[in-house]
């Protein structure tokens, strides 16, 4: 009798469940959803969009372009000259061919630059061009 007591202890002592399986495919989970994650990029400057009635969001857009106020030209965190833009939308592109260009354009903001980047964007390869307007 104390022989089968001992053994129903040993018993319960060993029947544990065994959480390593379970982490390992948290832990490949959180893997896969970071690796596959995209990451909204922001042209580095603030603008103020023109506003129009048929403005909509882009469902894809990798690669922003904000023209400022006075004039100045910021893709991916800092400022480029207009001689540049089109270098800087071939590098950006070449990680994501697949995105497009949104180009947000302050207000004040001459058309001669807001152009300036549709062509080195156009040179770039880059077929999806949109220009981004605030909804009233």
């Amino acid at each position: 009798m104390r022989d089968s007591v001992a053994e129903q202890l040993n018993e319960e002592e060993e029947a544990e469940i065994n959480l390593t399986p379970m982490l390992d495919v948290v832990f490949i989970m959180l893997i896969f959803f970071i690796v596959t994650a995209v990451f909204v990029k922001e042209p580095g400057a603030e603008v103020t969009r023109p506003e129009a009635f048929t403005a909509f969001t882009p469902e894809s857009g990798s690669i922003f372009v904000a023209v400022t106020s006075s004039n100045e030209i910021w893709i991916d965190g800092r400022a480029v000259p207009p001689e540049g833009v089109r270098a800087a939308i071939e590098r950006i592109a070449a990680e994501n061919p697949e995105g497009g260009v949104v180009i947000q354009a302050d207000n004040e903001a001459y058309n001669e630059y807001v152009i300036t980047v549709m062509d080195a964007a156009k040179a770039a390869g880059v077929t999806e061009i949109t220009l981004a307007a605030a909804v009233p």
